[in-house]
């Protein structure tokens, strides 16, 4: 191995700390909501937190993954096309993250490449070791000082022994030689209990640790995942086979929210052993307002059913339903905020086409929600879905495709535009009521797909006493978006006059960012051009969402 240019490690880290979180045995494991539990504790301490995701991926971004494969693509304030797992540190920091938060290793060899081809390296010769590792302590280093961050978190994707990841821990751990008592390491491993055994194997956690260990890293503290919790006799196999004291093997049974995770965690004294691993001083943790949240949770015995009704959940004969995450989430927090339960079903809008199931079966539903997405499969059945909602006075929400398909049935079905439709599905209808943006064509012609659509943070102005506006209780609002396609001016006004009101329009009027039927038209019929989802948080739910549960729960009594 090529001896490591100490001039490219500064002498010092800022006085941060950096926790990096593996995954052991199986994917899925749980490393992010362990990665975003740890930053909780550390910022309930009192401690600047941010979290770093490493994708190993040769995608530069998520923005170009299949939702079906890789899940939800969640989008940053600054445009950033991210990890779910981004979603879950925003969640649970209560804080915005940025684009330096997300790397992949796609981004990472870009970014070498593109300092080779500018001469940044003077000549020298550039190789994979250590010039890639150097580049990913450089971006961790960057993100830390972007958001002033004391402790910073860095998941790893995938599971130690992969190919894919070995570059990134290559990285951590000339940090950690660097500087021992700065960084730790937390594995998060698998305990499977065959089910022809019933009993609890350790060993493959053993291997993972040591799998670790041929990496050049030892991990500090093992998050000992399982069905059920750990008992005495593994805790003290895990320890003395992989290397770390009792206490630092912390149980992680399965919960029912995992909201519950961070409150367990310190209860086997997470925060206390990194304040050891790490060299710190001794803090008291104050997770008072986040007891609060947890508590609601297990409340509300009245409960309202919503319909999820989209094109994205079906994985062989799984229903996957990590694509819409933000939405299940976002719709939980404001539940828990007016106190009521939540029975979520995911439906899949193939179903309605195929007549595997029939639409009246939404008439069982107290509101229906369409998320998301992208092309032609499944469209018609989310339309008649919308359509069904409109009739029959069930409270619906539709967010970005959502809205636009919408649109699309009210202009079919009360407009009488029969052939109503979007560019993106069929561009040689005669009434195309959603059309492509115009600064969106050249790119499209171009093949300029990646990261190019409308992304990111934009403002909104709301008309007042709508819907929308009194939501809000503000008439200037910021959402984040993803879309390529937007309401056709040209059929605003008939759309107006029919009774379809845009509450919400870009700061210039030339972009529909909210369409909405008047309360005395509907119980709630509206749709967000913009993805509000990704702005809800535990401590404060997102306002349409919690307009949204309000008139499920009033439908509910009716």
């Amino acid at each position: 191995m090529n001896k490591l240019p100490q001039e490219k490690l500064e002498s010092k880290l800022s006085n941060c700390k950096y926790i990096f979180v593996v995954g052991g045995v199986i994917s899925g494991v749980g490393k992010g909501i362990t990665a975003s539990s740890i930053g909780l504790i550390m910022q309930s301490r009192g401690y600047r937190v941010t979290s770093i995701k490493i994708d190993p991926y040769i995608n530069v971004d998520a923005g170009t993954m299949n939702p079906t494969e890789h899940g939800e693509v969640f989008v940053l304030d600054d445009g950033d096309e991210c990890d779910q797992d981004m979603g879950n540190y925003e969640r649970f920091l209560g804080t915005d993250l940025y684009r330096t938060n997300y790397m992949t290793t796609g981004r990472v060899y870009q970014e070498v490449i593109r300092k080779e081809r500018n001469l940044e390296y003077k000549g020298k010769n550039v190789e994979v070791v250590p010039d890639v590792p150097l580049e990913v302590i450089h971006r961790i280093k960057e993100a830390t000082r972007i958001t002033g961050s004391e402790v910073t978190i860095i998941e790893i994707g995938g599971t130690v022994g992969e190919y894919q990841n070995v570059l990134f821990l290559e990285a951590a751990r000339m940090l950690k030689t660097k500087h021992p008592a700065d960084v730790a390491f937390v594995l998060v491993s698998y305990l499977p209990v065959p089910s022809t055994l019933g009993e609890m194997k350790t060993k493959p956690t053993q291997y993972a640790s040591r799998t670790l260990n041929s990496a050049g890293v030892q991990a500090d503290i093992i998050i000992a995942r399982g069905a059920t919790s750990l008992d005495k006799k593994r805790k003290e196999k895990i320890a003395l086979f992989c290397n770390v004291p009792d206490e630092n093997v912390i149980s992680a049974p399965d919960v029912k929210s995992i909201y519950d995770i961070p409150l367990n965690f310190e209860k086997d004294k997470m925060g206390e052993t990194l304040e050891k691993v790490l060299s710190l001083p001794k803090r008291v943790a104050d997770l008072s307002d986040w007891k609060k949240f947890v508590s609601k949770t297990k409340n509300g015995k009245e409960k309202v059913k919503i319909a999820v009704v989209g094109k994205y959940f079906d994985s062989g004969d799984f229903v996957l339903s990590d694509v819409y995450i933000s939405i299940l989430e976002a719709l939980k927090f404001s539940c828990y905020k007016i106190g009521v339960g939540v029975e979520i079903a995911c439906v899949n809008s193939k179903d309605f086409e195929s007549k595997k199931i029939k639409l009246s079966m939404l008439k069982d539903f107290d509101g229906i929600i369409v998320p998301g997405g992208f092309g032609e499969s499944g469209i018609e059945g989310i339309i008649s879905a919308i359509g069904y909602a409109r009739e029959n006075n069930i409270p619906y929400f539709g967010l970005c495709y959502g809205m636009q398909l919408m649109v699309i049935e009210y202009a079919r079905n009360v407009l009488g535009l029969k052939d109503a439709n979007t560019r993106e599905i069929n561009p040689n209808s005669k009434n195309l009521v959603i059309d492509i943006m115009e600064e969106q064509k050249a790119k499209i012609e171009n093949k300029n797909m990646g990261a190019s659509m409308r992304l990111g943070a934009y403002k909104a102005l709301l008309s007042k006493g709508t819907v929308a506006q009194k939501a809000y209780g503000t008439n200037i609002i910021s959402e984040r978006h993803r879309h390529r396609y937007e309401v056709n001016n040209a059929y605003r006004g008939a759309l107006e006059k029919a009774g379809l009101v845009f509450s919400g329009l870009s700061p210039d009027g030339k972009l529909c960012e909210i369409a909405e039927l008047p309360s005395d038209k509907h119980s709630f019929f509206l749709g967000t051009q913009f993805h509000p989802e990704f702005k809800a948080r535990p401590l404060s739910p997102h306002p349409l969402f919690t307009a949204f549960i309000k008139a499920c729960k009033v439908n509910k009594k009716k």
